[in-house]
C-alpha cells in the first residue's frame, strides 16, 4: 500500500511541478514552478483605497478546471502566440459552448468585482421572475451609495420586471439590482444569499457576494475563472442575450407621480464596435478599478473574456477585452489549458461532488481521452495521504493578493 501511495505521490509531483520526484523524496519538498508574468501595458498612477485582505486560499479550489489554472501568472496553450498586453490584474478567455479555457492570467486570484457581479444576480434571478410582472419600487430599493450608477427609479413608481433587467444591464442600475433581488427572494439581503448559493452551485467557490449590485462591501470577492462560469450560464439564456444586445430602451412615465418617461442606452461599447458581439457587462469602483465581461461569436464559435482590476488608460477595459477575444479566436478550436466545470460538479474543497472524501479523480463528467485535466486526474486512488500531498504542493505556489473603491 505504501508503495502505491508513494508512486501516486510521484505522479502528483510530476503533474504539478513538471519535475520527477525521487522514490524516497519527502512529500513536503517539491520544487515550485517558475511564475510566468503576464504581458502588461504601462498603467497610470491612481489613488486606490487599501487593498482588501482576501480569504485564505484553498489550494484545490485554485486548481478547479485544471491544475494549470492554479497560477498567479500567465497560462496559455503550448505554442500559442503571446496574448496582447493588458492592464488587468487577472483575466480569462473561454469557449462558451465547449467550456474550454483558452488562456488566462491569475485565473483563480481573488479580486473585487464591481458591477460585473450583476451577472451573478441575473444568473440567479432571471429564471425566477416573470418579465411581464409589474412591481412598485420601495425606498429601500433606492438605498444606494450616493453618486453610484442608477436607472432613476422612483419610490412608488411601477415598473415591468423586463424594464428592471434592461436598467440593470444597460445602465448598470444599482437601484434596479436591489429591486430585482427583493422581487426574487423577498429582500435584497435574501437575494444576496441566493446569489451566493448559485455561485456555489456553479462551482464559483471564490465568489462571495455582499451586495446584489457589486457596490463594494467587506468580504466581497470573485475571480476571473468564476466570472466565466457565471457568464456561461447567463449567455445560455436567450432572454439574457436579448437584453445584453439591446441598444436603448424607454423607462416608462409615472403618471401617478407626475414624472415623464426617459430613455437609457447600453453602456457596453463592445456591442457597437465589435463584429459578432453578444454583449456583456462593465464595472467600476475605486476599489475594484475597471472590471469587464464581454462575449462574441465568430465563425460559429462563441468566446467570453473576463477582466478584473484594469485601468482605462492607455486602453479602456472593453478594448482590452476585445483584443483578448481576437487572440482567443486566433487559436485552434482544440486549444485549451483547462475547462469550465459544470454546475454541481465540484465541492468547496475542489473535489468532484460525486467522489468519496478521500478520493481524488476525474470530474463527474469523466476525464478526457487525452488524459488528466483536473488536479492531475490520473491520480485516481492514493487515499487521504495523497490529498494532503496535492494540497501541500499547490500551497507552495506563488499567489498575489488582489488589487484593490466606487460606481459599480
Amino acid at each position: 500500500m505504501r508503495a502505491r501511495v508513494l508512486a501516486a505521490a510521484t505522479v502528483a509531483v510530476l503533474l504539478i511541478t513538471g519535475t520527477p520526484a525521487p522514490a524516497d523524496a519527502a512529500p513536503s519538498a517539491p520544487a515550485s514552478p517558475a511564475l510566468v508574468p503576464c504581458p502588461k501595458l504601462p498603467t497610470p498612477k491612481v489613488t486606490r483605497p487599501p487593498r482588501p485582505v482576501p480569504p485564505a486560499a484553498v489550494p484545490a479550489q485554485q486548481a478547479v478546471g485544471g491544475e494549470a489554472l492554479a497560477t498567479a501568472g500567465l497560462v496559455v496553450p503550448p505554442a500559442a502566440p503571446a496574448p496582447p498586453p493588458v492592464t488587468a490584474s487577472s483575466w480569462l478567455v473561454a469557449d462558451l459552448d465547449s467550456g474550454a479555457v483558452l488562456g488566462g492570467c491569475g485565473p483563480h486570484e481573488y479580486a473585487t468585482p464591481a458591477s460585473v457581479q450583476k451577472l451573478l444576480l441575473a444568473a440567479t434571478m432571471l429564471p425566477k421572475l416573470d418579465p411581464k410582472q409589474v412591481a412598485t419600487a420601495t425606498r429601500p430599493d433606492l438605498d444606494i451609495e450616493p453618486g453610484s450608477s442608477a436607472v432613476g427609479l422612483l419610490v412608488g413608481g411601477r415598473y415591468p420586471v423586463q424594464t428592471l433587467w434592461l436598467g440593470l444591464l444597460l445602465q448598470s442600475g444599482n437601484d434596479a439590482a436591489n429591486m430585482l433581488a427583493r422581487l426574487g427572494a423577498g429582500s435584497a439581503q435574501a437575494g444576496v444569499r441566493e446569489m451566493n448559493a448559485e455561485a456555489r452551485r456553479l462551482g464559483a467557490w471564490q465568489t462571495h457576494a455582499v451586495t446584489p449590485s457589486g457596490l463594494d462591501g467587506p468580504g466581497q470577492f470573485t475571480s476571473a475563472y468564476d466570472l466565466a462560469l457565471i457568464a456561461r450560464v447567463c449567455f445560455a439564456d436567450p432572454t439574457f442575450r436579448r437584453y445584453a444586445l439591446t441598444e436603448r430602451t424607454q423607462i416608462p412615465a409615472q403618471p401617478a407621480l407626475k414624472k415623464p418617461g426617459f430613455q437609457i442606452q447600453n453602456e457596453n461599447p463592445l456591442i457597437h464596435n465589435y463584429p459578432g458581439a453578444l454583449g456583456g457587462k462593465t464595472g467600476f469602483t475605486n476599489l475594484a478599478r475597471h472590471t469587464y465581461v464581454g462575449a462574441a461569436e465568430r465563425n460559429g464559435r462563441r468566446l467570453v473574456v473576463t477582466l478584473l482590476g484594469a485601468e482605462r488608460r492607455p486602453v479602456r477595459a472593453w478594448e482590452q477585452g476585445a483584443r483578448l477575444l481576437d487572440w482567443g479566436f486566433s487559436l485552434p478550436r482544440d486549444a485549451s489549458v483547462g475547462r469550465l466545470v459544470e454546475p454541481g460538479e465540484v465541492t468547496a474543497e475542489g473535489l468532484p461532488a460525486s467522489a468519496p472524501p478521500a478520493a481524488v479523480g476525474a470530474p463527474a463528467g469523466g476525464a478526457s481521452s487525452d488524459g488528466p485535466e483536473w488536479l492531475g486526474g490520473a491520480v485516481v486512488g492514493g487515499g487521504a495521504a495523497l490529498v494532503g500531498l496535492v494540497a501541500a504542493v499547490l500551497a507552495l505556489r506563488r499567489r498575489r493578493r488582489p488589487r484593490g473603491r466606487r460606481r459599480a
